[in-house]
């Protein structure tokens, strides 16, 4: 659990303090490392709300991370689930 709470509050200072793709980076890493981390696609509405501006070639729509992340987090966890083992409950 402190590790899941480290590596939310670790990506939440790099979405306010660093570079995007590093964001990016810990994003990814959290989502392949964690079972749902959900932690990342709110860091991403955070950081398309605080950073967001309309993008042209995607309809005008401001937030793009938070859905890519979204989509990327479930595309993630389906295939979790083909890939290991999980006790039917």
């Amino acid at each position: 659990m402190l590790l899941r709470i480290s590596a939310a509050v670790l990506l939440l200072f790099s979405v306010l303090f660093l570079p995007f793709w590093v964001s990016v980076f810990l994003a990814l890493v959290g989502m392949i490392y964690f079972s749902v981390f959900w932690e990342a696609v709110a860091l991403f509405f955070l950081s398309d709300i605080l950073y967001g501006a309309p993008e042209a070639k995607f309809f005008n729509l401001v937030f793009v991370s938070f859905f890519v992340s979204l989509a990327v987090l479930l595309a993630l966890e389906g295939l979790k689930k083909k890939l290991k083992f999980y006790p039917h409950t």
